[in-house]
């Protein structure tokens, strides 16, 4: 049970990595001894554990350009300890520019909590898109099929995101000592790899509440608005 070709044996994943630097070091001369000296990315990307979903590939930037903390249902908790350690380095030590939360259409996490699935421990975790299925549920349910709920309640999940790192320690501490740091909501479509931006950016604690509502109050399943 190897997988085709044994791609999946250790063997097979380090051939497969040293095909990759090789293939790195011809397009990018130079490229690893310069990321072994110094970690300098300017954006932290919070996005969901989803393997169709890397980070680097979806922006077009290479490893080192990206700081990423991944999780399912790109979920940030003020009790998460690991999201916030990942935050707390990304801001006050590599002091990054730019905060992106990314969630994607279709998120199985977000259909699980949508259909009430009960799937075990994972259940807890998803406790909080429950409550924002709760509290949006209007918006949700004037949607015709599945689908488009869930992909509703995945916009809304990154907005919430977005208003929950606004609110951390981290972030507001930065804010007060001037530093330049601003925070944006992406959601990705799987379907045809294509970003779009639910137009939630916040630059200082004083925008987050109103631009967050503002969103919110958009119309939803924003890939429909969006030109081609």
């Amino acid at each position: 049970m190897d997988g085709a070709n044994g791609k999946y044996t250790i063997p097979g994943l380090v051939k497969n990595n040293r095909e990759w630097a090789r293939d790195m070091q011809k397009k990018h001369p130079g490229f690893f001894a310069k990321l072994s000296n110094q970690q300098t990315p300017e954006l932290l990307w919070i996005g969901c554990s989803d393997s169709r979903v890397p980070a680097n590939e979806v922006v077009g930037l290479l490893p080192g350009e990206v700081f990423v903390h991944r999780n399912v249902a790109n979920q940030v908790m003020h009790v998460d300890f690991n999201c916030l350690a990942v935050m707390q380095y990304a801001v006050d030590v590599l002091r990054v520019a730019h905060i992106i939360v990314c969630g994607h259409y279709g998120c199985g996490g977000i259909k699980a909590s949508l259909k009430r699935y009960e799937l075990g421990l994972i259940d807890n975790w998803l406790y909080g898109v429950g409550a924002l299925r709760q509290k949006h549920q209007a918006v949700i349910a004037a949607e015709s099929d599945m689908a488009a709920q869930t992909d509703v309640l995945c916009e809304i999940n990154v907005v919430e995101q977005v208003h929950n790192v606004c609110n951390t320690s981290i972030v507001q501490q930065a804010w007060r000592r001037g530093q330049t740091l601003e925070v944006h909501g992406l959601i990705y479509g799987i379907h045809d790899g294509r970003l779009h931006d639910l137009a939630v950016t916040v630059s200082g604690a004083e925008e987050a509440e109103a631009v967050c509502e503002a969103a919110l109050a958009a119309p939803r399943l924003i890939h429909r608005h969006e030109k081609a």
